[in-house]
């Protein structure tokens, strides 16, 4: 058993599509418009290994509470290689002014640095 793919709900459906072809190597399919669903548009990004990433927008999407903090996927953490890969990804997001938090090995192991995408969303690179 594997994930197929994993959604997440966008205010900019091009930025996030463009955010994930940039730093990661994703490669999208055509933006599909729902025909059934007024407004619904989504991109699969499909990367090099792993699951598909849908991103999905949707004119009405309401406002994240402003507690980060709640029930739900809390980040996706995406293996990126090694070391150098971490430091090499997370200097891009640096200078783009999207890095959360510098390379670090952590108490679990990783070694680790986050980043946002367009929306806010956390996303760890770790490396072995």
């Amino acid at each position: 058993m594997n994930i197929a793919h994993v959604a997440l709900w966008t205010r900019d459906l091009d930025a996030q599509a463009t955010f994930w072809q940039q730093f990661f190597g994703g490669k999208p399919n055509e933006k599909y418009r729902s025909k059934n669903r007024p407004g619904f548009e989504s991109y699969f990004i499909t990367l090099d290994d792993g699951p598909t990433i849908e991103l999905m927008a949707l004119p009405t999407l309401a406002d994240a509470p402003a507690n980060k903090e709640f029930p739900g996927w809390a980040h996706l953490a995406l293996n990126v290689g090694g070391k150098a890969q971490v430091d090499e990804l997370a200097e891009r997001a640096r200078r783009a002014g999207i890095l959360k938090s510098p390379p670090r090995m952590t108490g679990d192991g990783y070694y680790e640095a986050v980043l946002t995408d367009p929306d806010g969303n956390l996303i760890e690179i770790v490396g072995e």
